[in-house]
C-alpha cells in the first residue's frame, strides 16, 4: 500500500512538473539532497518521544500521508476557534482553546516523524521534502491566526497585522537563506520553541479563559498580551537579523551568489509584491476591509505568501532562478488597484468641485 500510494502521488506530481518545470530543472530536482542544521534547545528533549512515536506508526503509512493528517488536524482545530471569534476579539470556549493546543501538538509530532518514517521505509525523496515544506507554509498561517485569536489580539488590529505578517515573512526568510546558503538552519529558539510557546498560550486560555491576557501587570499598567507581543516581536527581529546575515554573506554560488547563481536579493521581489499591497490596502481601504474582516484578510494574504514560499523552495531544490510573477499575485494586485482607483476618483472629484464648484452652484 505504501509503494502504491507513493507511486500514484509521484506520477501525479511528475505530470504537473512536466508542465511547469524544464528538463534541466527536473534533473536537478532528482539530484537534490536535504541539508539541515539545528541548534534547537528543545529538540534534544523531544527526540526520544518522536523516536518512540515513529516506531508505533504502521509501516504501511506513507510519510506524505502523515504530513497531510497533521496539516488537516491543525487547520480544522484552528477553524474551530475562529468560528467562535471571527474578529479575534471575542471570548472562545475553553474546550476550543484546549482543542486547538492539542491539534497543534499533534501537528508538531506528526511533522517531526514524517521524515523519520520516510527513512524507516526507504521512501525519502525530494517530493516528500517539497510536500512537507508546502504543508508547513500553510500551517504557519493557521498557527499564527490561532495565537492571535487565543490572546484576543483583534482588539488592536495594527498589532495583529504586524504580528501576522512578521510570522509568515519569517518563514519566507528561513527558505530565502536556504536558497542562498543551500542549508536550512534552525536557531536555538526557532520553529519547535515557537510551537511549544503557542501550545502554552492555548492551554493558558483553556485553564483561565482568554480574559487572562487582559490582566494588567501591577506598577507597569501594561496588559499581559502586550508583554507577550513585545517579547514575540523581539525574538522575531533577532531571527530575522540572523537570516539576513546569512543572506548577505552566505551565498555558495559564484561570487557569493545564490545556489542558482542569481542575486541573493532576488527573492525579495515576490515578498514585496505581497507585503506592500497588503499594507497599503489595509491602511487606505475606504471600506476598512482589514478592520472589518481581519482573520479573512490575514488568511488570504498569508496563503498567497505560502504559495510564493513554495515557489522559492522549488527554486532552491532545482537550483534555478526564482519566478517573480505568480497567478496568486493577481488577487492582491486587483485589490491594490481597486483602492488606488477609488482614491484617484475621489481626489479627481474633489479637484473638480474645488475648481468648478462655485460655477455649479
Amino acid at each position: 500500500m505504501q509503494c502504491r500510494y507513493s507511486s500514484i502521488l509521484t506520477k501525479m506530481f511528475c505530470f504537473t512538473k512536466n508542465k511547469i518545470l524544464l528538463p534541466v530543472q527536473l534533473k536537478k530536482l532528482g539530484e537534490h539532497t536535504y541539508k539541515c542544521e539545528s541548534r534547537s534547545l528543545t529538540d534534544v528533549y523531544l527526540q526520544p518521544f518522536w523516536n518512540w512515536l515513529v516506531l508505533k506508526t504502521p509501516i504501511w503509512m506513507a510519510p506524505n500521508l502523515i504530513t497531510l493528517i497533521g496539516l488537516i488536524v491543525n487547520v480544522v482545530t484552528t477553524l474551530v476557534i475562529i468560528r467562535y471569534s471571527p474578529d479575534a476579539n471575542s471570548e472562545i470556549p475553553r474546550w476550543a482553546s484546549f482543542l486547538c493546543g492539542f491539534g497543534l501538538f499533534v501537528y508538531q509530532s506528526l511533522d517531526a516523524i514524517d521524515g523519520k518514517q520516510a527513512r524507516r521505509t526507504g521512501s525519502s525523496s525530494p517530493l516528500g521534502e517539497l510536500f512537507d515544506h508546502g504543508c508547513d507554509s500553510v500551517s504557519t498561517v493557521f498557527i499564527t491566526l490561532s495565537a492571535c485569536v487565543s490572546v484576543k489580539l483583534g482588539e488592536y488590529p495594527s498589532w495583529m497585522f504586524l504580528q501576522s505578517f512578521f510570522a509568515v515573512a519569517l518563514f519566507y526568510f528561513a527558505h530565502w537563506q536556504t536558497y542562498v546558503s543551500g542549508t536550512l538552519r534552525f536557531g536555538k529558539f526557532d520553529v519547535t520553541e515557537t510551537q511549544l510557546s503557542i501550545i502554552f498560550l492555548h492551554l493558558m486560555s483553556a485553564v483561565f479563559g482568554t480574559g487572562i491576557w487582559d490582566y494588567e501587570i501591577p506598577l507597569l499598567n501594561v496588559k499581559l498580551k502586550f508583554v507577550l507581543l513585545l517579547t514575540t516581536l523581539a525574538i522575531s527581529i533577532i531571527l530575522a537579523k540572523s537570516n539576513v546575515s546569512v543572506i548577505l554573506t552566505g551565498g555558495i554560488g559564484k561570487n557569493g551568489s545564490s545556489v542558482a547563481g542569481t542575486s541573493v536579493l532576488s527573492p525579495a521581489i515576490p515578498l514585496l509584491l505581497v507585503v506592500l499591497p497588503g499594507y497599503i490596502i489595509a491602511c487606505k481601504s475606504t471600506e476598512n476591509i482589514y478592520e472589518t474582516h481581519p482573520i479573512l484578510y490575514i488568511m488570504a494574504f498569508g496563503l498567497v505568501t505560502a504559495k510564493i514560499t513554495n515557489k522559492l523552495v522549488i527554486a532552491h531544490m532545482t537550483k534555478s532562478p526564482i519566478e517573480y510573477v505568480d497567478s496568486t499575485l493577481i488577487g492582491p494586485a486587483m485589490l491594490f488597484l481597486n483602492q488606488y482607483l477609488i482614491l484617484f476618483c475621489q481626489n479627481t472629484m474633489c479637484c473638480v468641485f474645488a475648481w468648478h464648484g462655485p460655477l455649479l452652484i
